[in-house]
């Protein structure tokens, strides 16, 4: 039963569940993001290029036979994940400097300097004692 109790402890930690969290987000962000490079950026850019969408592009390195499919390069999946990438990692970039500018804008704001501290009354005595012996 330790053993489960040590995992339990290790799992309710916060780090984890924002880790979780993390990588929920990051799943879903990824969807979004993919929809809008596939269904979106990409469909001009395969007009501009002839009609074709990367995805089609490859080479043929042997052709199929009747029990044999073709053996081809796709590296047109190749540009498409790659384009994808820079995307994802461009919207990544503009978020932390956007986190990052925020966070220099609360440590800009100057705190109020802090109030005087009255003297205590036992500082006050002493002054007044000082005062008397110069005298």
């Amino acid at each position: 039963m330790k053993f489960v109790d040590e995992f339990k402890a290790f799992a309710m930690k916060g780090n984890v569940v924002d880790m979780a969290v993390g990588i929920i987000i990051g799943a879903a962000f990824g969807k979004i993001v993919s929809s809008v490079v596939n269904d979106i950026i990409m469909p001009p850019i395969g007009l501009l290029v002839g009609g074709m969408t990367f995805t089609d592009l490859k080479v043929v390195l042997k052709a199929a036979t009747e029990t044999v499919p073709a053996v081809t390069w796709n590296y047109g999946n190749f540009l498409q994940v790659t384009f994808d990438f820079l995307i994802v990692s461009f919207a990544v970039f503009l978020m932390i400097k956007a986190i990052n500018a925020a966070k220099r804008k609360e440590a800009v704001v100057p705190a109020p300097p802090p109030a005087p501290i009255p003297p205590t009354k036992e500082e006050t005595l002493l002054a007044e004692i000082r005062d008397l012996l110069k005298k």
